[in-house]
């Protein structure tokens, strides 16, 4: 099933602990970031890859788009992807999650309507902003807040309407919820890795 939504994946800059951009990151020789882009093209008629080094992404045969304010940061790339988006709701996920399921994406799109501003899973670890549905009517409150200097996505949250998803939605198919598996440090990519051969084992 295709969405009428866009699709738009938050590549960003450098990671702070993990020394290096997140979206380059490979799981057994592949790039996260290409294998959510590959999700993504079988959902959505429109994906953006949002980032701030885009000279980096020259070779991709990608629509890709930069941050329209000089600061890094989650908010500023949502902001940035709405932004560029030509349809009213986009479905965002950050560039570091190497098991999002389309099931999992499904559930989400599925509880988005026309009332909410922001449709996002929340789980045992809380609300899940980086793997959410957003209306452009956030580009308005986002601005705002940027412009005070305030860059937390909870803080957006308090200040439109949302709709939370939660984890029992997701288990019938994706029981450990590893959809929402995210990679801040060498360790998470230590653990992802284990958790991609022990998959591999099982399937082979």
């Amino acid at each position: 099933m295709r969405f009428a939504c866009s699709g738009l994946i938050l590549a960003g800059g450098s990671g702070a602990r993990m020394g290096e951009n997140k979206a380059f990151l490979k799981i057994r020789g592949k790039r996260i970031l290409e294998c959510l882009y590959s999700l993504f093209q079988g959902l959505f008629d429109e994906v953006l890859v949002v980032t701030n080094e885009p000279l980096r992404y020259l070779e991709w045969d990608a629509n890709i788009v930069t941050d329209l304010y000089p600061v890094q940061g989650s908010l500023v790339g949502i902001h940035a992807g709405l932004f560029h988006a030509s349809l009213p709701h986009s479905f965002v996920a950050a560039c570091d999650m190497p098991f999002l399921k389309k099931e999992s994406v499904e559930v989400i799109l599925g509880e988005s309507e026309p009332r909410w501003d922001v449709v996002l899973p929340v789980t045992k670890d809380g609300r899940q902003p980086l793997c959410a549905v957003y209306s452009k009517r956030c580009i308005k409150p986002i601005e705002a807040q940027i412009e005070r200097g305030d860059f937390r996505i909870s803080n957006l949250t308090k200040s439109v309407r949302v709709k939370e998803v939660y984890e029992a939605s997701f288990r019938s198919t994706d029981p450990e919820l590893l959809s929402f598996f995210n990679i801040n440090t060498r360790k998470d990519l230590a653990a992802a890795e284990k958790i991609n051969r022990n998959r591999s084992r099982l399937e082979s």
